[in-house]
Parts: structure tokens; sequence; C-alpha cells
């Protein structure tokens, strides 16, 4: 076990429970808690401001709340000194079931019990501030935007005055109300040498994976959490022909829910690719795109893990902002449709008056050409 007082030395995963900026520029902070528990992608872009804090303070304990299935990405990461698992959709049940609000309540008492000194919650919601401020710590930072009175339960309140900036760039704004270092913007994942042996491992599979160490091949991420950021499933098989016929080899990368996506991507090509969706969890899954010479993918959180791998991409954009989510600097790997309805944050189909325009009007050319551009 990490001592209490320890720096990040590779973050073991334990179970919990089982006014003024300006003011903080000066202190000094020893116990400090991270509450950023989802998505995938907003985990991603919250890791420059774990390097910084641990820039900053550099003998402080520093724990992250996040989701199980997010954990993986953030164990082993040397800037942690322990990951602190939130279970929402089980918590979910606090004041139905008696055993659970129990359970709860001995969850808050375990991170009041660490004596945090500064919490800062960059997840900005009701239940993530309220649990800042359970933690019974002195300083709680927060934005000034947050949504659902979260503001309320802060202490010193950042402003985000630019509507349309980067996540990764208002994220930053924290670091600077505590006179932390933002630059360079570090994302560290801490893959080790195991996990790419096991990448390796199952990128090896099947006649595809035969023909990875001697041909490029790309990974190909036709999921995301919205139907409209998805580009047609027969333009990405189509993508997948030509390139092969060019020697390239394409992996389909997705996870467990985008399993039948990718399977009838695949079966739809006239050479199946190798198939792993579902077959990763988000660690595994950062280890096999960290080995590809290039990422295709839409607004996804794979493109955020392709960003912070500094791994070629070509992304297509449609509904989404690529000032807020899109490759972080990189608008250079964007192919998008300048419409007038463009972004629109329309998250259903049945939603879209345009007819999907903005996605099914990327044409499978432009994708090719982006694609072989990258491949050199």
């Amino acid at each position: 076990m990490i001592r209490p007082d320890a720096p990040g030395r590779g973050a073991p995963v334990r179970q919990a429970g089982s006014t003024a900026v300006t003011a903080l520029k000066d202190q000094n902070f020893e116990r400090i808690l991270l509450i950023k528990p989802s998505s995938l992608g907003d985990v991603v872009h919250a890791l420059p401001v774990l390097s910084g804090l641990r820039g900053r303070y550099p003998a402080a304990r520093i724990d992250w709340l996040v989701a199980p299935a997010f954990a993986p990405l953030l164990v082993g990461n040397p800037a942690l000194t322990e990951v602190v698992l939130f279970d929402r959709s089980r918590f979910g049940r606090v004041g139905r079931s008696l055993a659970v609000t129990r359970e709860f309540a001995r969850f808050l008492g375990d991170l009041r019990a660490r004596r945090y000194d500064l919490v800062v919650d960059l997840q900005g919601l009701f239940r993530s501030a309220a649990i800042a401020r359970a933690t019974g710590a002195a300083v709680r930072v927060g934005f000034r935007g947050a949504r659902e009175g979260a503001p309320f339960f802060y202490t010193h309140r950042v402003a985000t005055p630019l509507p349309d900036e980067h996540a990764v760039d208002k994220n930053l704004r924290v670091l600077a109300s505590l006179s932390a270092r933002s630059e360079p913007v570090e994302f560290c994942l801490a893959l080790t040498d195991s996990d790419r042996r096991t990448a390796r491992q199952l990128l090896q599979e099947g006649e595809a994976g035969a023909e990875l160490g001697e041909r490029p091949w790309v990974a190909v991420v036709p999921g995301a959490r919205w139907e409209t950021k998805e580009w047609s499933e027969s333009g990405f098989a189509a993508v997948i022909d030509v390139l092969t016929e060019r020697g390239v080899v394409c992996v389909l990368i997705g996870a467990a829910a985008e399993r039948e996506r990718c399977a009838r991507i695949a079966a739809s090509c006239r050479k199946s690719p190798l198939n792993l969706a579902g077959r990763t969890d988000v660690r595994l899954m950062s280890a096999v795109i960290e080995q590809a010479d290039v990422v295709l993918c839409q607004d996804s959180a794979p493109m955020h893990i392709a960003v912070a791998l500094n791994r070629p991409l070509v992304c297509l954009m449609g509904p989404t902002s690529p000032a807020r989510t899109g490759p972080y600097r990189r608008s250079e790997d964007i192919l998008r449709l300048d419409l007038d309805c463009s972004p629109c944050f329309l998250r259903r189909l049945r939603q879209c008056p345009h007819a999907h325009r903005c996605m099914k009007d990327l044409s499978f050319d432009r994708v090719v050409e982006a694609v072989i551009e990258r491949l050199g």
C-alpha cells in the first residue's frame, strides 16, 4: 500500500467506503482529490490538470475519483497516489435501498477521513459538487458556469468566459487559478511494456493480424456515443476495401456497445478486417491505438486518446463543435462540411431537419484521400 501522504507512485485502485481564486495561489495543499468520474473522453481531457497539479504540488497526495469503467486508464499513473472508484450506477439507488444508502454513507465517510484540503471538481454537476462538499475540504474549486446548482457547493469558482473554448483549455483554467503550470500540456496515459505486448498479441490474430508487421495499418473506430456523430457503415466498409486493396491493414476498434455495428461493417467488406470491438478495456484499447499508423474516427473518446498518444488521425465531425471537442490543437485533422446548421449538438437522427447532411454528405473520396495522405 502507498503511504497516505506519499506522492504518486502508480495509483492503485481502492474502493472507497467497503470566493476569490487569487487567494489560492499561495497555498500549499497536501491532500488533493480530483473529481472527474466520466465520461472517457472527458477523463482524457482532465489528464493535463493532473499533470499540472503534480508539478505544482510535488509532495502532495493526489487521488482521482472515477467510474470503475474508466479506472484502468488511470491505474499506474505516476502522478496519482490512488484511484478512488465511484460506481454511479450502484449509488443511483441511494434513498431507495437501505443497503446502498448505508454503503454510500460509508463511501462519504471514507472520503472525509482522508482529510483532503483541496478538492477540484471538473465534472460540474450536482452529484459531484455535493461529494466535494461532503469531503469536508476547506477549499473546493469548480467552474462558475457548472450546472445543476453545483457552484453553490464550491468555495472558489473559476470563470469560463469563452463559449467555444476547448474542454482541455477550460480545465486548464483551474491550474491557472492555483498558479500551476499548464504548458506544455501533458496527457500522461502511463501505458506499460506489458500493455503494449498484450496489444501486439491481440493485433496478431487472424489473417489480417499476420500482415501487421509487414504493412501499415489503420485503426478504424466507427462508433460514437451519439448516433448523429456517426458516419455511414457503408462508408466505413468502402474505405476499408480501398485501403485493403492498396496493401493497408485495417482493424476495427470499439466498445462492447459498438460490437454489432463493427460486425456489420466487417461483414460488408470484401476481405473481413480484424474486429476488436468489445474485446478491450479502455487501457488495452489505448495500447492498441498507440501502435496504429493512422486512426480513422469521429468525435469520440478513442479520438481523444489518439490525440493524447500523438497518433496521426482523421476525425469526421458534423453535429459537434471542433472548437470545443475536436482533436486538441489539431484542427488540420478534422474533416467536416461547412454548413449553416453545424454544429447543432442534436443527438438523435430523428431530431435533425436536414437529413443528417453534415455526416452523410462527407464524401468517401475525401476520407480515403485524408487517410492515405497521413500514411505517407
